[in-house]
């Protein structure tokens, strides 16, 4: 779609709402007019003595839409709130003039972003009430009720996390960037160890190096461990002595005295065995094993090869070699899959009674084989259908949603759920989230936040993407971790 911007430079806001309401576009800019027949839009901004206000007109498949909002001037308290009020009237022209061309009203509304859940957060901390909230929401982003609702739950999670944390605590990020095989769905910044094996020991090698600065910082400033999560990738590619070596050097470096989880990302089960188990035992809290789907044919299509057999397997292994708590990921919206066929697996899922299941629509990945391949999928009726059944499932097992976010390019536009028994809640995903307190990374792909709450400040250090990359630039990444430093002086 042609996107031109009169009256302001608000590219990534109005980016935002135009991917998210008509999620098969893609933003294109041009100097010439659009030609017949092409899909345009143009978000003019004026702002007035009393209000700013934003217009949007577009074309969309042969129909054409208008839209129109404004906020008054006197909002305007500082430049920061300035920005956020003109942003957000810039979103919501464009939104009502696309609710003219749609076919439906998408059910996240107009509002945007990874975290959907932060506004409903900030209305709570003000004393507004659960009801209020969620009306607010629906009145003024055109949230359908039912995704209000769960930004309602989330937010409560967050809010009681929130209450035990102070400026010290952290937590901590170990990125393993290799994968036996990359899957059908995937772009992460994994390497397949099919051609990458030797990679693995020299990437260790530096990684020990950007561990031993980032522990001295850490106790340098005397701040506090509440997480550690081990991701990637698929971390249980390394061997059963790699992992213990990687475990020791985490709980030789680091005081993990206050810390309340250590989650390592098992995933594959064609990557668990009892050794790495019994090398996690005792010193891992929490594990994930995530089967995506329990159907065959869906396994395939994505490129997995291992089959439900092998997910049962490794579950029961886990039980038996592993003492905490399993998390299984899914995925609604794979190629092959339909409504039946994911109850059925999210059914036999919640049969096994692991403490977390997470519940992921597909995203569309720019470098991932399915988009390359333009490999069919399920369409956003059968998607929501999926999720809805797998929702109404959940909750009639005693699992309830804790944390949320959304992805660009997500199948039918819809989120990513978090569920957990009563008591079970992933501590670092609700961190992360909702960016709750620093989370200092290390390895490939890794990308340490530091937040300031009271300031409403986050700045990022991105480690190199990938392993070869990493390991060649080592000397940078650990000088780059200087900033942790400054930033808390």
């Amino acid at each position: 779609m042609k996107l031109y911007l009169k009256g302001h430079d608000y590219k990534y806001a109005a980016e935002q709402i135009m991917m998210a309401v008509l999620p098969d576009t893609r933003p294109e800019y041009s100097d010439t007019k659009p030609e017949d027949g092409e899909d345009w839009a143009q978000v003019s901004l004026n702002i007035g003595g009393t209000y700013a206000a934003a217009v949007t007109q577009l074309s969309w498949k042969g129909k054409d839409g208008r839209g129109e909002a404004r906020t008054p001037v006197k909002t305007f308290e500082n430049e920061i709130e300035k920005n956020r009020q003109l942003q957000k009237i810039v979103k919501l022209s464009f939104y009502r003039a696309a609710l003219q061309v749609l076919p439906e009203e998408p059910a996240w509304g107009a509002l945007t972003g990874i975290r959907p859940g932060t506004l409903m957060t900030r209305m709570l901390e003000k004393g507004i009430s659960d009801r209020a909230a969620v009306n607010r929401m629906c009145r003024e982003y055109y949230l359908r009720r039912d995704k209000a609702e769960l930004c309602l739950s989330t937010a409560k999670k967050a809010l009681e996390v929130e209450e035990n944390l102070d400026g010290k605590d952290i937590a901590i990020y170990v990125g393993i960037p290799f994968c036996p095989t990359r899957c059908a769905y995937c772009s992460f910044v994994s390497q397949s160890v099919e051609k990458s094996m030797g990679l693995i020991e020299p990437y260790l090698e530096a990684l020990w190096r950007e561990m031993d600065r980032v522990a001295e910082i850490t106790r340098t400033l005397g701040l506090r461990v509440k997480a550690v999560y081990i991701g990637g990738g698929t971390p249980t590619t390394l061997s059963a002595g790699q992992i213990a070596e990687l475990l020791d050097r985490l709980y030789g470096n680091f005081d993990l005295s206050c810390s309340q989880e250590f989650s390592v990302e098992a995933g594959r089960p064609d990557t668990i065995t009892a050794d790495k188990l019994r090398a996690m035992s005792g010193k891992v809290t929490r594990i994930s094993i995530n089967p995506q789907s329990m159907e065959p044919h869906v396994l395939e299509a994505i490129g997995r090869k291992h089959r439900p057999e092998d997910i049962r397997q490794a579950y029961r292994m886990a039980r038996t070699e592993f003492p905490g708590e399993i998390n299984m990921d899914l995925i609604a919206g794979l190629p092959g899959d339909t409504p039946d066929g994911f109850y059925r697996t999210i059914s036999e899922i919640i049969g096994l009674e692991p403490e977390n299941i997470t519940v992921h629509t597909l995203a569309l990945k720019r470098g991932s084989k399915m988009t390359t391949e333009n490999i069919a999928r399920p369409g956003k009726p059968q998607v929501e259908e999926m999720l809805s059944k797998g929702s109404s499932a959940l909750k009639s097992a005693g699992y309830g949603p804790y944390y949320l976010y959304r992805q660009k390019f997500m199948a039918g536009g819809f989120e990513n759920v978090g569920w957990a028994k009563r008591g079970h809640e992933s501590l670092y995903n609700i961190l992360i989230m909702e960016e709750l307190c620093s989370i200092f990374a290390m390895g490939g792909g890794g990308s340490t936040k530091l937040v300031n709450r009271s300031r409403g400040v986050v700045n990022r250090i991105f480690d190199p993407k990938y392993p070869k990359e990493y390991i060649d630039g080592i000397g940078k990444t650990i000088s780059a971790k200087d900033e942790i430093v400054k930033f808390y002086i």
